[in-house]
């Protein structure tokens, strides 16, 4: 194909040598796309196409492809011998003098090439559950075979090492390129942004199989979303990247939350912490086999750049491993010193951690230092402190044991091929049990595509009257932090606050930051500061900061369950009394639905005698009801 391009462009611009010596052709798209644990003997000597990330790559250097020698006897020019990647060609004897050399290369007329040797990975998503991944070189290109000593003696038989000649590389995953979005999704999308109640919708839609925790899900949408970035000049860069811990009791579904993210997030990277160790995490130096040269391997945080890296059992993890990851969360890079080697790598990612307190279960009677081994500066790095204690409560239990039960009867096999809404119950008596279906929660497909594009094309901004009260909340708690035992705030938290609002702007894609977004952040800081607080502590700071706390904050519920209960016992005392009596209606007292709703700190009933859960069409026998 080269040659005959070769020749059709030369033919017809002759003048065309002098810009471009030789045209390559390159072969893009090729409509068979193997994975690299597939590749066996068939593939040997084709093209094939395959994909993965690459972890190593060596410096680009000059190899020989036409070499020309000189006779040191009679001083005659051998050559071009055609030099090729396996074998070096030596000449045998020279035409003119007949002699058998010695020769030497001839410098100036013998012709290289680059050369550069990738290690290529398979892609995280690729590789099959427990396996390791396997390691190929480059990407499009011929399959072929070189032997290889080392394999041999070994084996005792001739085994050949395999490599790809590449015929073009490209870049598969260029920041969210796995999402090319098409028009349809564009307008699909934008018809999402109109809806006022949008921003409630995204978080009600983050794991939706799991029952509650509307702090975390809060959390993990503004960290998916994110905040802007500012760099002045080039000179002094401030990260936009949301850094969340989730730290309670065992059953709190906090490794689901970041499985969760890592199947729905851009370029997310899982890690343990006991399974992690400081290069795992940051990088690692390693002596190239081919030019013995110290090479540089990325880590969990250096591959997660642009995207989340979630950090499980982060209590686990060694001090020196902890520490070696202070100047990737707030400077977002990574300083390597070692082989020889000094340079700085690119982490821009968020962290999202989650954590066991010390014995197992979280003490509200301890300050929060003495409930996790975590340091100071370590967890003044986290925008979000996600505090989850598994609390008795008769009421939010039997919800939750409901939506359990409710999602295992949904997911039965037997019930698949039914409509998602209604499902027949066990006993087979062709009574239809309708399962609740919430309009509101976003398609995960959609969820993935609508994030892709509000990081791609929302960049929020400030306004001078959002800043005048993200100042006095923050001189307000830093008074109260004084005084109290939990998470001592620094400036670090003004910061925090500004990217939050920004990426609550940008979840209803907005440019500019609204005065609901501020509100948001200083609720969700708020939420974090007070949950970190020993319980005697906490109600009276519950007390002093309500008039934020209590900001978009969803009890409906609750106040529906609380009602249900309440309908549901004065239907009991009304078939008790009169057991043949033919109700239209119960009557339930609102003063009795405000006291039961008081105990869970709920004054204000009118959200919810507006909200749609209690003018919904599952509700209607309880309108008349209440």
């Amino acid at each position: 194909m080269e040659e005959v391009a070769n020749k059709v462009v030369f033919d017809l611009h002759q003048n065309y040598k002098q810009i471009h010596q030789k045209i390559y052709v390159r072969i893009i798209n090729l409509p068979v796309y193997d994975q690299i644990r597939n590749i066996r003997q068939i593939h040997l000597n084709t093209m094939i196409r395959i994909g993965g990330v690459v972890t190593r790559r060596s410096g680009v250097f000059p190899q020989l492809q036409q070499v020309k020698y000189d006779c040191n006897k009679c001083g005659a020019i051998l050559g071009p011998f055609f030099q090729n990647s396996y074998s070096e060609v030596k000449v045998g004897s020279c035409p003119e003098c007949q002699s058998r050399g010695p020769f030497t290369v001839n410098i100036e007329q013998t012709i290289y090439r680059n050369y550069q040797k990738l290690t290529l990975q398979e892609s995280p998503g690729v590789v099959p559950a427990g396996r390791l991944p396997r390691y190929k070189e480059e990407v499009t290109g011929i399959y072929t075979n070189n032997f290889d000593l080392s394999l041999n003696t070994k084996n005792g038989f001739p085994v050949f090492a395999t490599v790809i000649e590449a015929n073009y590389v490209t870049k598969m995953q260029d920041l969210f390129s796995a999402y090319k979005l098409t028009q349809e999704d564009k307008e699909e999308i934008d018809k999402l942004a109109k809806d006022p109640r949008i921003g409630e919708r995204i978080i009600k839609s983050i794991a939706p199989s799991i029952y509650g925790h509307e702090d975390i899900k809060t959390a993990i949408a503004l960290a998916m979303f994110g905040g802007q970035e500012k760099n002045v000049e080039g000179k002094h860069r401030l990260r936009g990247d949301i850094n969340v811990l989730l730290l309670g009791d065992p059953g709190t579904a906090k490794s689901q939350f970041l499985k969760y993210v890592e199947k729905t997030g851009q370029r997310a990277v899982y890690t343990t912490g006991k399974g992690a160790s400081a290069i795992g995490l940051t990088a690692a130096v390693h002596k190239d086999p081919v030019t013995r040269e110290w090479t540089l391997e990325g880590g969990a945080l250096v591959l997660a750049d642009r995207g989340i890296c979630l950090i499980d059992e982060f209590d686990k993890m060694n001090d020196q491993d902890r520490v070696s990851i202070h100047e990737a969360m707030e400077q977002q890079s990574i300083s390597i010193s070692k082989a020889g080697i000094v340079t700085s790598l690119q982490a821009r990612c968020s962290v999202i951690a989650a954590a066991n307190p010390i014995g197992g279960r979280y003490d509200s009677s301890k300050t929060f230092s003495q409930n996790v081994e975590l340091t100071d500066p370590i967890i003044s790095r986290f925008d979000i402190l996600c505090v989850v204690k598994d609390v008795v409560d008769p009421v939010t239990d039997e919800m939750l044991a409901k939506f359990v039960v409710d999602s295992h009867f949904k997911s039965q096999p037997k019930c698949a091929t039914l409509d998602d809404r209604s499902v027949f119950n066990s006993q087979d008596d062709g009574q239809a049990y309708v399962l609740p279906f919430d309009p509101k929660i976003i398609s995960q497909e959609l969820l993935k595509k609508y994030i892709t594009y509000a990081k791609l094309n929302v960049f929020p901004r400030l306004h001078d009257a959002d800043l005048d009260k993200l100042t006095q909340v923050y001189a307000e708690l830093r008074r109260e932090s004084s005084h109290g035992q939990g998470v001592p705030i620094a400036v670090r938290h003004i910061e925090s606050m500004i990217r939050m609002s920004e990426a609550h702007t940008r979840m209803h894609l907005r440019q500019h930051v609204t005065q609901e977004d501020v509100d948001m952040a200083i609720r969700v800081l708020l939420d974090s500061f007070i949950s970190t607080q020993k319980f005697g502590v906490k109600k009276a700071l519950q007390k002093s900061f309500k008039k934020y706390m209590t900001f978009k904050k969803d009890f409906n519920a609750i106040i529906l369950h609380i009602l249900q209960g309440l309908v549901k016992g004065a239907l009991e005392l009304e078939m008790a009394s009169d057991s043949t009596a033919n109700l239209s209606h119960i009557d339930v007292k609102v003063e009795e639905l405000q006291s039961k709703a008081l105990e869970y700190g709920i004054a204000d009933l009118k959200p919810f005698f507006t909200s749609p859960e209690f003018h919904g069409p599952t509700s209607n026998w309880m309108r008349d009801a209440a």
